[in-house]
């Protein structure tokens, strides 16, 4: 082997260990905010909608915020980012990757992603424990203290299940 394809060889497995350690970085954990009424929570998320695609979805999230304004992070199972979304009243816009998508309203955007309208101002309430009732869902809050969460619509069709798991 000569001198340059040892020094060429090097070169790529110190890029390799470099591009591995980078994918292995956490992002930063969500801040908690100064305001009371803006929540932050991180864990596993996982939906399924019992469709003719039995859709199904399943990633590490960043949720910082409330329902009327607030940021979404969807990551990868190594950390990475996968999308961001953020909202404010008016407008929602996913980031995933190059592309860029805006709605009215972030349960627009959310029925446009998933092709399944979810509670979304619900969710917030569901994390921190309150019983919010929301027509067609049923959300199952007996473990919440343990960070998990498990809510399922039953009417209208198609059937769903949002599943919760919170980190500690």
């Amino acid at each position: 082997m000569t001198a340059a394809a040892l020094r060429g060889g090097r070169v790529w497995l110190a890029g390799a260990a470099l591009g591995l350690l980078a994918a292995c970085a956490q992002p930063p954990a969500p801040k908690p905010s100064a305001d009371p009424a803006m929540g932050a929570w991180s864990g596993r998320l996982s939906l399924q909608v019992d469709d003719a695609a039995a859709q199904s979805f399943s990633a590490g999230f960043e949720l910082n915020g409330r329902p009327e304004q607030g940021q979404l992070i969807v990551l990868n199972p190594l950390g990475n980012v996968m999308a961001t979304i953020d909202w404010s009243p008016g407008k929602a816009v996913l980031v995933d990757g190059g592309t860029r998508r805006e709605s009215a309203s972030l349960d627009a955007l959310v029925q446009e992603l998933t092709g399944s309208a979810l509670p979304v101002s619900a969710l917030f309430g569901w994390l921190r424990g309150e019983a919010v009732q929301v027509t067609g869902w049923e959300a199952d809050l007996s473990r919440i203290d343990e960070g998990r969460l498990m809510a399922q619509r039953l009417a209208p069709p198609p059937q769903a299940t949002l599943r919760v798991v919170l980190s500690r």
